[in-house]
């Protein structure tokens, strides 16, 4: 769809730049507006121009080094009982994943409370709930 609009005001550019039937100049009765003129005069807006709502909001604030909505991967800790690992939540409790072995494939699942620090079934490491407010 774009290119075949493309073509068309490629030739009604060619058919225009020159002079029309009534010996004038100029653009005559094919006047370029809307895609076409923004693309001769701007070009294609990017994702931060043409972003509204919540996604405009999720890009402000990743400008900021925010992370809204917890999108980006969590900062590595240790994993001991003094220095866990940070997993924010809305809610009070939460279901985390852990991989316990780097090469391991399967994934073991338990319920994070919010309170102390509480460790992995399976291999140990820490994991500690924090509260995250929404924007």
């Amino acid at each position: 769809m774009a290119s075949r609009l493309l073509r068309l005001c490629g030739a009604l550019r060619g058919l225009s730049a020159g002079r029309n039937s009534l010996g004038s100049a100029g653009f005559g009765p094919w006047r370029l507006t809307g895609a076409s003129r923004s693309l001769a005069v701007g070009g294609i807006p990017t994702d931060e121009e043409q972003a509204t709502g919540l996604e405009r909001k999720v890009l402000k604030g990743l400008e900021k080094g925010l992370d809204p909505y917890s999108m980006l991967p969590p900062k590595q800790h240790a994993g001991t009982k003094e220095d866990p690992n940070i997993v924010p939540s809305i809610n009070d409790k939460r279901i985390v994943g852990c991989i316990c072995e780097e090469d391991n494939s399967t994934v073991s699942w338990f319920w994070l409370h919010k309170g102390e620090a509480q460790r992995c079934p399976s291999c140990g490491t820490h994991y500690k709930l924090v509260a995250h407010e929404l924007p």
